[in-house]
């Protein structure tokens, strides 16, 4: 089975077809055709499903130290909070610039592994202007979708006075990271930014030429949706908690809900309403979140599984959410999809259907991930030639 995500050139939504060809030329797609085409050179996939790489659009792949005596406490009983994000901070400032590198390089080829072909990449773990603007560069290497946050969490130092911290985003810290990044994010949650603060400071970097993107209602219910929404940020993360007028905002808006169930299951917090969200119209994403407190994972196929067992979405729909919806909430029309023109960032299953993801949950079906026509990995335990 072929998937495109291109309706025009098959079956559904996915633009699904069997016993195809997809002929690949400099990085890009240059033609869907009936098994049989001509070519140069020819890949037999033996009839396993060849699908678009996945597209992760929510990502913090870099930072330093481990949390896992916090996951453990959680585990026993006690509630994530978002000040666990200094912990990593921390660890970060305190990282060599070649040990940070090397372990961002690590995350993201463990990432290529599982099938992600393009990702974002989020900073947030500095907190100072030099740690921040480190951060961006680093992650300007591995993609062109880099988001600074620097607006993540509220600095010790700066306990008794946030405004200034704020000022402090939106001036010397976004002049240092803008260079480096093409979206700017913002925390909007209790323990974290208010609404006007985010305001500010996506305000700011809008002013600077970054588009908008904002974390919002993952720990209760509050004003990230909406001013999302207001703002026309490509995308709203987590949408954990949401109302009626949440979900009326989204399904009229151009603002992509970009769910992260892996983070639910780490936190031990309900699950997005994504069928509410779904069948009132709205764009939706799935996102690993990648990151040392709260969803300590590089596998889209372990979010699809938590998509489709928890929250009600029908395996093409995560399918979907896992690839195009990613990157339309990155506002890119070259990944996500394989058809004419796109990017050729594609994955090989060692599976006939996307839908042994779910039914074999855990099982590691990605047998070969391509980026821009380029094989980059392959399973040496999976059948067929490569």
């Amino acid at each position: 089975m072929l998937i495109t995500n291109d309706p025009a050139l098959g079956e559904g939504p996915l633009g699904k077809r069997e016993r195809a060809a997809i002929v690949f030329e400099e990085g890009r797609v240059l033609a869907v055709e009936d098994a049989g085409v001509d070519v140069d050179r020819r890949t037999d996939v033996a009839g396993r499903c060849v699908m678009p790489g996945f597209v992760d659009s929510h990502t913090h792949l870099v930072f330093a130290g481990d949390r896992s005596e916090e996951f453990a406490a959680r585990m026993a009983g006690r509630e994530y909070e978002a000040g666990g994000i200094r912990t990593t901070a921390d660890a970060t400032r305190r990282a060599d610039r070649g040990e940070l590198q090397r372990l961002t390089e690590a995350r993201r080829f463990e990432g290529v592994r599982a099938g992600i072909t393009h990702v974002e990449i989020k900073s947030g773990y500095g907190l100072e202007v030099a740690a921040e603007a480190r951060s961006c560069e680093i992650a300007r290497q591995l993609t062109e979708d880099v988001t600074f946050l620097g607006a993540h969490v509220l600095p010790s130092s700066f306990d008794h006075d946030p405004d200034a911290y704020v000022a402090l985003v939106c001036g010397e810290m976004l002049a240092a990271c803008a260079p480096f990044s093409r979206w700017i994010d913002a925390f909007c949650e209790e323990g974290a930014f208010t609404a006007d603060q985010c305001r500010a400071v996506l305000q700011a970097g809008r002013a600077a030429g970054l588009e908008p993107r904002l974390h919002g209602n993952q720990l209760g219910p509050g004003d990230g949706v909406q001013l999302a929404v207001e703002l026309g940020a490509a995308s709203v993360d987590h949408c954990t908690y949401l109302d009626a007028a949440d979900i009326e905002g989204l399904a009229g808006s151009s603002t992509v809900a970009t769910f992260l169930p892996a983070t639910d299951f780490s936190t031990r917090q309900p699950y997005p309403p994504a069928r509410d969200v779904i069948d009132a119209g709205a764009t939706v994403a799935l996102a690993t979140n990648t990151n040392p407190g709260s969803s300590n994972t590089t596998s889209m196929a372990f979010c699809l599984a938590l998509a489709v067992r928890e929250m009600r979405m029908t395996v093409d729909e995560a399918v979907l959410a896992a690839t195009l919806g990613g990157a339309t909430s990155l506002r890119r029309e070259d990944v996500g999809l394989l058809s004419i023109g796109a990017r050729a960032d594609a994955i090989v299953l060692d599976a006939r259907s996307p839908i042994d993801f779910v039914y074999r949950p855990g099982v590691p079906i990605v047998a070969e991930t391509y980026v821009e026509g380029r094989r980059v990995w392959s399973d040496p335990q999976a059948p067929g030639d490569g």
